[in-house]
């Protein structure tokens, strides 16, 4: 995956968070860590394999787990789980 894939799929959890007014310090987290990515200059996927996520700014243990998830799967079950809730809510 590419960072901005990466970085997109943590811009959609921020917003799904919003739209469930989760805390807002929790959707700063996923926007910051997004933004990070997104401007990272070396492959987030390449930093995942070396075990150095932590190096990107505002990427902590909860997000290098979704990352790593992320680019060793392909998907995200947060994400999917999330995108689920959403999709209920909506009915």
């Amino acid at each position: 995956m590419t960072n901005s894939e990466i970085a997109a799929v943590f811009n959609d959890i921020a917003e799904l968070l919003k739209l469930k007014k989760n805390n807002i310090f929790k959707i700063r987290a996923y926007q910051k860590a997004a933004k990070s990515i997104e401007q990272s200059l070396v492959a987030v996927e390449q930093l995942a394999k070396e075990g150095k996520l932590k190096e990107i700014p505002g990427v902590g243990e909860a997000i290098t787990k979704k990352i790593t998830e992320l680019v060793t799967t392909g998907h995200l079950q947060f994400y999917e789980k999330l995108k689920a809730e959403m999709a209920e809510s909506k009915k």
